[in-house]
């Protein structure tokens, strides 16, 4: 019987410490970390320096203004608000971040991935068609519509979108599960790539005629 307790305490204390530890980035922090040999030309590994913790103050902790409404008049009628570790440098190695999402009546915050994080987003006002795409060979949709209170999960670096289906603005507060998710948008990266792309790779990828890609090429 005691050998039985003390096994279940020490299951729980080690899942205890699993989840905290778990909660740390355990992936890169960047899309590239270069080997260097002069460390006067290093910049940093994994994260940011790290201030004195006796210099800490409650300002590297904080943000304001999360409840401000943004600015949607632009062509796909959403704006995201980051609040990562370029926003609150006290979350440098804590592996969390947030944003806010506002969308205009019928906007998009169109096809993207973060490569570093899982997403879990709350609806706080309005109505919007949610969904993300399985890894090749499937490609599986899995979507929904949202309402207030409604949460949707994005698993990590898997393509996933939100549009607000809706006659009014909408709202929405994501977390992920990174102090810097990175953000891919597929049209972005794929047509406005800087050099472009070949026409000759998008064309056959996409089975799309030279002219549509240019087309395309020049609206990114």
């Amino acid at each position: 019987m005691v050998r039985s307790v003390h096994f279940l305490m020490a299951a729980t204390f080690m899942g205890l410490a699993f989840s905290l530890a778990s909660a740390y980035d355990p992936s890169p922090l960047q899309d590239t970390c270069v080997a260097i040999d002069d460390p006067k030309a290093a910049v940093f590994v994994n994260g940011k320096f790290c201030k004195d913790p006796k210099l800490a103050t409650p300002e590297d902790f904080f943000f304001s203004g999360l409840h401000i409404p943004r600015n949607t008049s632009n062509p796909v009628g959403s704006t995201v608000t980051p609040v990562n570790v370029a926003q609150i440098a006290g979350l440098n190695t804590l592996g969390i971040s947030m944003a806010r999402v506002d969308y205009a009546p019928y906007g998009l915050n169109p096809p993207h991935t973060h490569p570093r994080a899982t997403e879990i987003l709350v609806v706080l006002k309005g109505t919007l068609y949610v969904g993300f795409v399985t890894s090749n060979p499937d490609n599986r949709l899995i979507s929904k519509v949202l309402n207030k209170g409604d949460v949707f999960v994005f698993p990590i670096s898997l393509i996933h979108f939100q549009l607000n289906v809706g006659h009014t603005n909408a709202v929405a507060i994501a977390a992920l599960g990174s102090q810097n998710p990175g953000v891919i948008t597929i049209a972005n990266a794929v047509f406005g790539s800087n050099p472009p792309i070949s026409a000759d790779v998008l064309t056959k990828a996409f089975q799309l005629d030279k002219n549509v890609v240019d087309y395309l090429q020049s609206s990114f």
